[in-house]
């Protein structure tokens, strides 16, 4: 008889980014040397700042700073991503925030399935940007039905995957037995499957609308189009993948280096070139070529408020305006986003203070029971320490130029539309969890514990 004891889902999600790291590993050879490059990177890092760091940073595992932080699927259909959404809440991931891409010339929109609670983020913070296709946005009405069609004739959920994903629902979790045969069958989803969905001339006639239509349309299932560790200094790892012949991307998207990183920097090395088969009218194969799947390397930062946000957004806009093609003249490009980000305070007292940054509040003595001290007191005195919130999810922007340079995209349509959250949440079947509430949550819950200690 099997063990009936449900394991957590924190354990279900931290099996299942193991087995799907080892499967892009071995699927994608130049990732995995990409991740020893990352170890390597945080461990010379960890060895000349240590004092620097946190101590959570300090005392954890190499191994485990540097496993995968998120991944990313593109999706065709409501339906599929319905579905999407039961599988990730057995993983204990949510919907957390809306991004529209088609800002940046992308059909599509997106969120970000990942743990919500603090603690199970600590455990493993495991999390997948999701995408889904926005027909509405094509512009040729019989090119939409061909695709449409194209999309309802695939499966990319086997039957025995949707029974237990039912199974946990009803449950309340897996055994230990259940989730092997879940994270195997969920891992089929994800798996590169090299023989085309389509012919070559339908493939070739959605690459020409846009490369990423034709990632999502022409094949059996959403492949996992990367992966991505964590460093602890990109500019490092960026450097190192350039000395070992690693062709990287031109700039690291997002904000400037700081002393005090904020959001997310990114970077990733070219989407490869790989060989797929497409079937001919005569029954036989035909090999062609898809361009998707790359590996990529992020640093997070501290997460910032709405005010912070609308003043990255804000410098960010001039750094664009002045250079227009940062990956024509990198050099400039840097000079003049550090420049433009010098009205972006770099001290964390000062983010704090102004609002411009989130943070949890740590109790260091309950000695001052009682006692009417202000925030701004409670901290000077060391009764209270302030702590940056981590930054857990995604920039737009960053994300669509990650996307962009790796479809190697030159098509073009204009996606651009008004965005549409209440058409993905009526695909997804739930609200998306706004991320500003989440952080905003968590600071003034960490310290209104601190004064309930206090004042009690």
């Amino acid at each position: 008889m099997f063990d009936s004891v449900l394991i957590s889902p924190n354990q279900l999600r931290e099996q299942f980014s193991q087995a799907l790291s080892a499967m892009y590993r071995t699927e994608v050879p130049l990732y995995g040397a990409l991740v020893d490059l990352v170890v390597e990177v945080n461990g010379q890092y960890l060895a000349e700042h240590s004092d620097d760091l946190p101590r959570s940073e300090r005392d954890t595992d190499l191994v485990r700073l540097s496993q995968e932080r998120h991944g990313a699927i593109r999706l065709g259909t409501a339906a599929e991503l319905h579905t999407m959404r039961r599988l990730f809440a057995v993983l204990g991931m949510q919907a957390v925030g809306y991004y529209d891409l088609g800002i940046a010339g992308l059909p599509v929109h997106s969120t970000a399935f990942r743990p919500v609670d603090a603690n199970d983020l600590a455990v493993n913070p495991f999390r997948i940007f999701t995408s889904l296709l926005r027909l509405e946005l094509i512009p040729d009405q019989a090119l939409q039905e061909r695709i449409k069609a194209l999309l309802a004739k695939r499966r990319i959920f086997h039957p025995e995957l949707i029974d237990l994903i039912e199974l946990a629902e009803e449950q309340g979790g897996l055994t230990a037995y259940q989730a092997d045969h879940f994270v195997t069958e969920a891992l089929n989803v994800f798996r590169w499957q090299s023989e085309a969905a389509v012919d070559e001339d339908t493939y070739q006639q959605l690459k020409a609308l846009h490369p990423l239509v034709a990632d999502i349309v022409c094949f059996k299932g959403p492949h996992i189009n990367h992966l991505t560790p964590r460093t602890l200094d990109i500019d490092q790892a960026q450097a190192a993948m350039l000395a070992q012949g690693i062709e990287a991307k031109t700039i690291i998207e997002g904000p400037p280096k700081r002393q005090h990183p904020i959001l997310l920097r990114q970077t990733s090395f070219k989407a490869l070139e790989e060989a797929i088969q497409f079937k001919t009218n005569v029954g036989t194969w035909q090999t062609g070529t898809h361009t998707a799947r790359f590996g990529e390397i992020e640093q997070r930062g501290v997460a910032l408020t709405p005010k912070g946000r609308a003043l990255y957004d804000e410098l960010l806009a001039q750094v664009r305006e002045r250079v227009p093609q940062p990956e024509a003249d990198p050099k400039h490009y840097y000079h003049v986003l550090q420049e433009v980000f010098q009205a972006f305070p770099d001290d964390l007292t000062q983010l704090r203070q102004e609002e411009l940054a989130y943070f949890t509040y740590h109790l260091q003595t309950d000695t001052v029971k009682g006692a009417k001290q202000s925030i701004e007191e409670l901290i000077k005195n060391g009764i209270i320490l302030p702590l940056p919130i981590i930054y857990e999810d995604f920039l737009p922007v960053s994300a669509a130029g990650i996307f962009r340079s790796n479809l190697a995209a030159d098509a073009a349509n204009d996606f651009t539309a008004q965005a549409s959250q209440q058409a993905f949440e009526q695909a997804l079947g739930v609200q998306v969890l706004d991320a500003f509430e989440w952080y905003a949550r968590i600071e003034q819950q960490s310290l209104a514990q601190c004064l309930a200690v206090l004042h009690g």
